[in-house]
C-alpha cells in the first residue's frame, strides 16, 4: 500500500509540474518529513490530500471493458471464481496467468493479456475451461 501511495505522489507531482525541491517542501509544509520513504500511510495520505487540493486528480486506474463481449464473460467467470475463493490471484494478472500456463503449450502461443485474444477458438476454450471450474468450485454458472 505504501509504494502505490508513493507512486500517486510521484504522478501528482509531476502531473501538477511541481518538481522535486517544492514536492520536498511541499512534504515539509504537510508531515513535517522531507523524504516519501520515511513517512506513513497517513503521512502520505496527507501528502496526496495537498496535492489534491491543488488539483491533482489520480486515475481510477481501471481498464476499460474487454473488446468483446465473449471476453467479458470469461472475466465474468473469473471474478466469479475469484469472489467464491476459489483462487489464488483473483484479478487479471491471476487471468492472464491461468491463460498461460492453461493453454501455452497447446496454442504454441500466448498474448500478454486475455483481451489480445482474437479466434473464437481459442476463446471458447478458455470459456469451456473456467466453466469447468466454476463447476468443481460450486459456483453456478447461467445457461446459454
Amino acid at each position: 500500500m505504501r509504494a502505490a501511495l508513493i507512486r500517486k505522489v510521484h504522478v501528482g507531482a509531476r502531473q501538477l509540474g511541481i518538481d522535486t525541491e517544492t514536492r520536498h517542501l511541499m512534504q515539509i509544509a504537510a508531515t513535517g518529513k522531507q523524504s516519501l520513504s520515511d513517512m506513513t500511510e497517513e503521512d502520505l495520505k496527507a501528502v496526496l490530500k495537498v496535492l489534491s487540493n491543488k488539483g491533482f486528480k489520480a486515475s481510477k486506474g481501471k481498464r476499460p471493458a474487454a473488446p468483446r463481449a465473449d471476453l467479458r464473460y470469461a472475466h465474468k467467470l473469473w471474478s466469479m471464481l475469484g469472489e467464491a475463493g476459489a483462487l489464488r490471484e483473483p484479478g487479471r494478472k491471476g487471468l492472464n496467468a491461468f491463460v498461460r500456463a492453461r493453454f501455452g503449450a497447446s496454442w504454441g502461443s500466448v498474448p500478454a493479456d486475455i483481451d489480445m485474444l482474437t479466434e473464437w477458438a481459442q476463446i471458447r476454450d478458455v470459456i469451456d475451461a473456467l466453466k469447468a471450474m466454476c463447476i468443481r468450485a460450486g459456483v453456478e454458472v447461467e445457461k446459454k
